[in-house]
């Protein structure tokens, strides 16, 4: 999505150009519908976030939050891109979206309803392997925390994980700390860029927790989110990271950093209804500080027993397995994208052969010989007209 000038590549080569759209159709959607609001409106993103104002965008069902818009869009240079990128996609003549028809179909169904191209939904789209990183680097091994995990009751740990750019200072990382032991939750907290933990959390903290929790550094996020024993999944809403867990089924609070978490975080927490709140417009930037207080209230709120949440969560997630599957909805989106590349494809190649047999005749009928020997046919056919009247 952000080569946008391949685009200007294909429509010169004569080949039909589809983009990859990682995150989901609502956000798309959006992406489109502001787009129009700033060219026609001269609409002020960062005016909008700093009221209590309420949007209403075709692809949501519930009005937007100025708050909760997407932070690049606060800023003026991220926005001209943004802006400028939208403007790019409406040149291709399709967009494959990460997600699942049956999750997102109001979304969907919108933005079939526009003139912007067509959407293929394919997701998810999803490398469920942990990859080469180890645990190394956290001080702890991850055979000992998979151990860990086997010996908890089945969904009673909860999961903390804030992607690979999700860091805290060191007053909110406290913060985190108090909330989970006031919980009393089980605990598997992946704390990234931190030397020695026992430095920045509260002191006794790591001690005290050894039984009900562990810290440690990188996770292996898709190993964790599928392990029996974990029930729920702080995020920062990272659409990847969304994917996971309805994948795997496990319900979500939010914490959102930047980017289009914020957006991701409402669409979760009030569109979908499938997690909790932590706090949904929270910005890496702010420098906000989230009191344990809150982040407790979350946290128990994601985890207790008799929660709708983990029934919507179990639903979407027959939803999203069964779309990749044969006959399934993100199967057959993939074999019509395939048949539509075929059929544009030949329009496209159709076209330009016509194109060059016009360059092909014009440039023919400006060479000497055959300039000639059209005037004199020309003047052949003029006799002839002549003698019949």
């Amino acid at each position: 999505m952000f080569c946008t000038s391949m685009l200007d590549v294909a429509e010169q080569l004569g080949a039909p150009s589809y983009l990859f759209f990682p995150s989901g159709a609502a956000f798309l959607g959006f992406t489109f519908h502001i787009q129009t609001l700033h060219d026609e409106e001269g609409f002020d993103a960062a005016a909008a976030e700093s009221t209590e104002a309420e949007l209403v965008f075709p692809g949501l069902v519930r009005p937007l939050p100025g708050k909760v818009l997407p932070s690049g869009l606060l800023h003026e240079e991220w926005a001209a891109a943004s802006y400028r990128m939208a403007r790019d996609f409406r040149k291709s003549k399709g967009i494959l979206v990460n997600t699942v028809k049956e999750l997102e179909s109001y979304a969907v169904d919108s933005l079939s309803r526009t003139e912007n191209p067509k959407v293929y939904p394919v997701g998810p789209v999803l490398n469920l392997k942990s990859g080469d990183t180890s645990f190394e680097s956290s001080g702890f091994d991850d055979g000992e925390v998979f151990r860990w995990l086997d010996l908890q009751p089945e969904s009673s740990v909860v999961f903390l994980c804030f992607g690979s750019m999700g860091g805290f200072c060191a007053e909110q990382v406290k913060e985190i700390a108090r909330a989970l032991e006031g919980s009393g939750q089980r605990f598997l907290w992946s704390l990234r860029r931190l030397e020695d933990v026992r430095e920045v959390l509260p002191e006794g903290f790591v001690d005290r927790m050894m039984e009900v929790g562990r810290v440690i550094g990188w996770a292996p996020q898709a190993a964790v989110l599928a392990h029996g024993s974990v029930g729920g999944f702080v995020s920062h809403c990272g659409w990847n990271s969304t994917l996971e867990s309805m994948w795997f089924g496990v319900p979500m609070a939010t914490w959102p950093m930047y980017a289009e978490q914020q957006f991701n975080a409402f669409l979760l927490v009030k569109e979908l209804e499938i997690a909790a709140e932590i706090k949904m417009d929270y910005r890496t930037e702010s420098g906000e500080i989230v009191r344990a207080e809150e982040i407790e209230r979350g946290i128990r709120s994601l985890m207790e027993q008799n929660n709708p949440r983990k029934e919507r969560m179990k639903e979407f997630r027959n939803k999203v397995g069964a779309a990749l599957m044969d006959g399934g909805s993100s199967s057959s989106s993939i074999a019509e994208f395939v048949e539509d590349i075929k059929i544009n494809y030949r329009s496209e190649s159709k076209e330009n052969e016509t194109a060059e047999e016009i360059k092909r005749g014009t440039k023919s009928l400006m060479e000497p010989k055959t300039e000639s020997l059209s005037k004199d046919k020309m003047k052949e056919f003029r006799y002839k007209v002549n003698d019949m009247h």
